[in-house]
Formats: structure tokens, C-alpha cells, sequence
């Protein structure tokens, strides 16, 4: 059983950065896709960023796209994701999520999800 355990949310003023965190345990063999989500009072769960472990092909949401990043340390099974230039906007519960689809940015192809961290921007 794949376990997923993010931190690093918070609050931060608009423009500023904040580095979310996925510890990922027991990673099976037949995990091959990470992605990150994000879900806003009232609304649906969307997809911020996704990346396939093998190649390291990755894809944003538009709306972030160059502001966020994300990035993995394989040695410590670390997804990260670095968000800049923060907008109130970006404020929400973020998930990070495990599939064994190679990669993937609907949430219903995701097997496996962390509780979630609370990123909240102010104006």
C-alpha cells in the first residue's frame, strides 16, 4: 500500500513562494505517474502538475504554468512542488497522488492520495 504524506503548506501574501512536499513509502512497481492537485472551497478537484517516473515527462495546468515547478528526489522517494508568484487565486487544499497510469490529469485515474496541505494566499 503506497502511502503519500505532503507538508509545506501555509500562508503566504500574493507574490510570495511556498515548496510543498510528498513523501512517498512503499512505492510498488506498478506506480508510474505522480500528480499534484488542488481543491478551493466549492469546487472541484483540479490538476496543478503531473509527471510520469520513467522519462520524466511532465505537464501544468495552464494557470500555472511558469510559476510552478515540480521536481522529485528519487534517492529519498520526494515529490516536491515549488510554487512562485502566488496569487490569491492559488489558494486551496493541495493533494499529492499516486497512479499506475504512466501520466495522468484526471483525479478519478489516481489510485493513491496523500490527507492534503492548506496553501492559502493572501491579498
Amino acid at each position: 500500500q503506497v502511502q503519500l504524506v505532503e507538508s509545506g503548506g501555509g500562508l503566504v501574501q500574493a507574490g510570495g513562494s511556498l515548496r510543498l512536499s510528498c513523501a512517498v513509502s512503499r512505492r510498488p512497481f506498478n506506480v508510474n505517474g505522480m500528480g499534484w492537485f488542488r481543491q478551493a472551497p466549492g469546487k472541484e478537484r483540479e490538476i496543478v502538475t503531473a509527471f510520469a517516473w520513467s522519462g520524466g515527462r511532465t505537464d501544468y495546468a495552464d494557470s500555472v504554468k511558469g510559476r510552478f515547478t515540480i521536481a522529485r528526489d528519487n534517492a529519498k522517494n520526494t515529490v516536491y512542488l515549488q510554487m512562485n508568484s502566488l496569487k490569491p487565486e492559488d489558494t486551496a487544499v493541495y493533494y499529492c497522488a499516486a497512479t499506475t497510469n504512466i501520466m495522468a490529469m484526471t483525479p478519478r485515474l489516481y489510485d493513491y492520495w496523500g490527507q492534503g496541505t492548506q496553501v492559502t494566499v493572501s491579498s
